[in-house]
C-alpha cells in the first residue's frame, strides 16, 4: 500500500511522485509567497497533502466537474487533481483564485505536474456559475459566508466537501440561521477536533 493508504486510497508510484513534487514546489514558493503557514512546512505531508487527499475519497465516482474556491496554494485542489489524473480521469478541475501571485503559483504547479485544469484569476462571486458536481474550499471563510459562493457554483445535484476546524459546530449553527442543507460530518484523519462537512441541497432560508 502507498503512503496514502491512510485515506483509503492506493495510488501508483507516479502519482505519489507527483504529490511529493508538489510538496517540494510548495516549500520552495512559500519562501516568497505566503501560501501556507511556515510553521506547518516541517510536517507538510500530514498537515497539507494527507489533509487535502482525504477530501478526494469523499467525492462521488460520477464527478466530472470539480470547482475549488479560493485555491490559494492549491490545497486541496492540486492534491485532488493529481489523484484524479489517475483515479478519476474524466474529472475536470476549475480553480478560482483572485490573488495574482497565488494564481502564478497555481499555473506553475499545473504546468510542472502536467495537470489539465482551468484557472480563473477572479473573485468567486464574479465568476459565472460553474454547475459543479463537487465544490471544495479550505480555510476560505466561515460557513455562513461561504455558502453563498458554494451554492452559486454547485449544480442542483452536486455536493460541497468543506474541511472545518474545531469551531465547526458553531459555524454550522450560524449557517443554519440563513441556510438549509443536508449534511454529513466526518472526522478528519489529520485533526481529531476537525470535521469534513459534506453538504448538499443547499438553499437559502
Amino acid at each position: 500500500m502507498s503512503d496514502l493508504a491512510i485515506c483509503g486510497i492506493d495510488v501508483s508510484r507516479e502519482t505519489l511522485d507527483s504529490l511529493r513534487a508538489y510538496a517540494a514546489l510548495l516549500k520552495k514558493w512559500n519562501a516568497r509567497i505566503n501560501l501556507v503557514a511556515p510553521s506547518t512546512l516541517s510536517d507538510v505531508w500530514s498537515r497539507h497533502i494527507i489533509d487535502s487527499a482525504q477530501l478526494f475519497s469523499h467525492a462521488p465516482p460520477s464527478t466530472r466537474r470539480w470547482v475549488d474556491l479560493g485555491s490559494g496554494g492549491g490545497l486541496p485542489a492540486i492534491v485532488c487533481a493529481i489523484l484524479a489524473k489517475e483515479l478519476l480521469p474524466a474529472c475536470r478541475f476549475t480553480l478560482i483564485e483572485s490573488d495574482k501571485r497565488k494564481s502564478a503559483f497555481l499555473l506553475t504547479a499545473a504546468q510542472t505536474l502536467d495537470l489539465d485544469l482551468t484557472l480563473l484569476a477572479e473573485r468567486a462571486e464574479m465568476v459565472p456559475p460553474q454547475g459543479a458536481d463537487v465544490v471544495t474550499a479550505r480555510a476560505l471563510a466561515p460557513l455562513s459566508q461561504l455558502l453563498s459562493l458554494v451554492q452559486r457554483h454547485l449544480s442542483v445535484t452536486g455536493v460541497a466537501i468543506l474541511p472545518k476546524g474545531k469551531n465547526h459546530a458553531t459555524e454550522l449553527a450560524d449557517a443554519r440561521r440563513e441556510w438549509q442543507f443536508e449534511q454529513v460530518a466526518i472526522e478528519s484523519l489529520t485533526d481529531h477536533l476537525a470535521k469534513i462537512l459534506i453538504l448538499k441541497e443547499i438553499l437559502r432560508v
